[in-house]
């Protein structure tokens, strides 16, 4: 079975098209983001938390870590 990250054709936040594009997986949770949603995630003031946080599941052995789970943008002025 072939990996979602690989297969999927649009952004998980932003549904844009991939197609031609990069993608990263989400700091936050498991979505597949398009290069606008991942410079935006960046952003996020607590973008170095779930960055740290999934660092830490990676050096104990866990690399399907799910995330921290996505804030979202309610009360984040960008």
């Amino acid at each position: 079975m072939a990996d979602r990250f690989f297969t999927t054709t649009f952004c998980d936040r932003c549904h844009a098209s991939l197609e031609g594009k990069s993608r990263q997986m989400s700091k936050f949770n498991t979505d597949c983001l398009c290069p606008k949603c991942t410079a935006e995630e960046r952003q996020h003031p607590d973008y170095r938390k779930a960055a740290d946080a999934e660092m830490e599941a990676v050096r104990h052995g866990d690399y399907n870590f799910p995330g921290v789970g996505w804030p979202g943008k309610k009360g984040w002025a960008k």
